[in-house]
C-alpha cells in the first residue's frame, strides 16, 4: 500500500479544526497586541539624566529630562543621549514584544 494510504488530508487534523485552531490563535495575538498597546517600558541614559517611556507597540509615551542635567549639557550632548535612550527604549519594548508574541508564533499550523 502507498503511504498516508486512509489517513486523512493534513495529518489528522480537518480543516474545521486547523480553522478553528487559527481562529483561535488569531483571537490570543489580538489579545497580546492589545497587552502590548498598554504595557511600557521605561530606560533611562546619562545616568538617570534622561528618561525615556515607550509602549510594547513602540510608541514613545514621555520623555523626561532632568532640569539639572541642562545647566551644564551642550546640544550635541542631550542629542546623543536622547538618542541612546529611545533606541534602548525601542530595543527594550522588542524584547516585551518577542516576550509575549513570540510562543503564539509558535503555535502556527505550518
Amino acid at each position: 500500500m502507498a503511504k498516508g494510504y486512509n489517513r486523512p488530508p493534513g495529518g489528522g487534523m480537518g480543516q474545521g479544526g486547523m480553522m478553528a485552531q487559527l481562529q483561535k490563535l488569531q483571537q490570543q495575538m489580538a489579545e497580546a497586541q492589545e497587552k502590548l498597546a498598554e504595557a511600557t517600558v521605561s530606560v533611562t541614559a546619562g545616568g538617570g539624566a534622561i528618561k525615556v517611556t515607550m509602549t510594547g507597540d513602540q510608541k514613545c509615551t514621555n520623555v523626561e529630562i532632568d532640569p539639572d542635567f541642562l545647566k551644564d549639557a551642550d546640544a550635541e550632548m542631550l542629542q546623543d543621549m536622547l538618542l541612546a535612550a529611545v533606541n534602548m527604549a525601542l530595543d527594550k519594548s522588542r524584547d516585551l514584544q518577542q516576550e509575549m508574541m513570540g510562543p503564539l508564533a509558535g503555535g502556527l499550523p505550518f
